[in-house]
């Protein structure tokens, strides 16, 4: 309903006039106070209530908005009394009631709306006739629904049925989903934790046939004397590299027999003590030593 008219002078018939050059500082006061404007009888609320008197509204500005030219409308919601007076045609005007600054007259903010016979201010009246041509359909509304300019009141529901059977069927799909394209969340961690339990074991049995693999050819090497005992752990550790199991086959096929007997390892030096042991010969060769200096060293 049009609550204050267009022009920034609004003037009454009783001839006092105010200033509405800031009709958005009217809303925004409306917005801020977090109360709807009660719309009472003949202004009831602004000369009973601050007697003690009843004052019922009879409905309630919900919110408001500027249109052109400056004019100010609210959104009304009527109650039982209300509606029952405005279609009987009681009452046919709206008459609102305002704060605005002594000196400037300018309009601050709506406090409360009366109905009345007899308005002051030039506003449209309640319950004039309109037909479809002369209050057509929003065309923004329409827009929003997918219709051309002029659609009917007959489609523009039949619109927002459709819009209504589209979020409830996208509500259906969503409780139950496609399962070809989803999985309940319980059963997707559940497959999850099987894959990696799957994976970590997958991973010991390599790592188990690795290593077992590993000392089969360390073993091997040992007997065949191509490699000490002191050298154990280096070559294990090279074989676990990338590619280090192949680099040391290859290794082992063609280094020279550094040792001629691996079981003498373990055995205690027989005769003199002057006499080098076959671990001694090998740790002669790697150092680069002659078996006297090595004697000479021991």
């Amino acid at each position: 309903m049009q609550l204050i008219p267009a022009g920034v002078d609004v003037v009454g018939r009783d001839g006092r006039a105010w200033l509405n050059d800031n009709p958005q500082a009217i809303v925004r006061a409306f917005n801020s106070s977090g109360v709807e404007l009660p719309i009472d009888i003949e202004h009831a609320t602004e000369h009973k209530a601050p007697k003690g008197e009843p004052a019922p509204a009879v409905a309630w500005v919900k919110q408001l908005e500027t249109r052109d030219g400056g004019s100010i409308w609210g959104l009304v919601a009527w109650n039982r009394e209300g509606d029952a007076l405005v279609t009987s045609k009681q009452y046919r005007y709206l008459s609102p009631v305002f704060y605005f600054e002594k000196d400037t007259r300018r309009i601050s903010r709506l406090t409360s709306v009366g109905l009345t016979n007899k308005p002051n201010l030039e506003l449209k009246a309640l319950n004039q006739r309109q037909t479809q041509e002369e209050s057509p359909m929003d065309e923004a509304l329409l827009a929003a629904l997918g219709l051309a300019p002029g659609a009917t009141v007959e489609q523009a529901i039949n619109a927002i049925n459709q819009l209504k059977a589209n979020e409830q069927k996208a509500v259906n799909q969503q409780q139950t989903p496609d399962l070809n394209k989803f999985v309940p969340r319980s059963d997707y961690d559940k497959a999850i934790n099987r894959a990696q339990s799957a994976e970590l074991e997958i991973k010991k049995q390599q790592e188990k046939a690795l290593n077992a693999e590993i000392e089969t050819l360390i073993d091997k090497a040992l007997k065949d004397g191509v490699i000490t005992p002191a050298s154990v752990e280096y070559h294990k550790s090279c074989c676990r590299q990338e590619k280090g199991l192949e680099l040391f086959k290859q290794f082992i096929q063609q280094a020279p027999k550094v040792v001629k007997e691996v079981d003498n390892f373990d055995k205690p030096p027989q005769g003199s003590s002057d006499q080098l042991s076959a671990e001694d010969k090998a740790a002669c060769q790697f150092l680069g030593l002659t078996e006297e200096e090595f004697k000479s060293n021991k």
